[in-house]
């Protein structure tokens, strides 16, 4: 399948969206890992412990800058499998655990496209269409704030009485 439109980059912290990158032209993704970086330390003041990414994002100088920085970069590593099995299972377990963190990413996307409109932008102009594509993803990351301050004022009643929360015939 051919899509058309804009192409995004998205990364994912603790749920929230961010878009790293908004184009119209085809780009190669695995060259927007180190700019992606970048912008987390500027917000969070640190790196990442770990980025969980698609193949296209171990290339050479990705693996060389996440190395320097004590990055761990997802993925099946370069070479032969280490010899030890109890480290091969560790590594496979590990890797399955980053594969689950990447679906996030995908998941999102689907829940941009299902429930916030992403799959049918009905704007013209190139500048709308980029605006109603961050609305839509400053929307998806407004909800999932509710869902969270909802949980935790939920978590918190349940905590402080739990007669308020039981039938009045019990």
């Amino acid at each position: 399948d051919v899509e058309f439109g804009a192409k995004v980059a998205i990364s994912i912290v603790n749920g929230y969206a961010q878009v790293e990158k908004l184009s119209w032209d085809a780009f190669n993704e695995g060259n927007t890992l180190i700019a992606s970086v970048e912008c987390y330390n500027q917000r969070y003041g640190f790196y990442p412990e770990a980025v969980q990414a698609d193949k296209i994002y171990r290339n050479k100088d990705n693996l060389r800058y996440c190395a320097e920085r004590g990055i761990r970069l997802s993925g099946p590593r370069l070479g032969r499998p280490p010899a030890d099995k109890t480290l091969q299972k560790e590594l496979r377990q590990l890797e399955r655990q980053d594969a689950g963190e990447r679906n996030a990413v995908e998941g999102k996307f689907g829940e941009g496209k299902r429930r916030y409109g992403l799959a049918r932008i009905m704007a013209r102009l190139k500048e709308t269409a980029e605006s109603v594509i961050c609305l839509q993803f400053l929307v998806m990351n407004l909800e999932h704030r509710l869902r969270v301050l909802l949980f935790n004022f939920l978590r918190y009643l349940w905590g402080q009485n739990r007669a308020f929360l039981r039938p009045a015939f019990w």
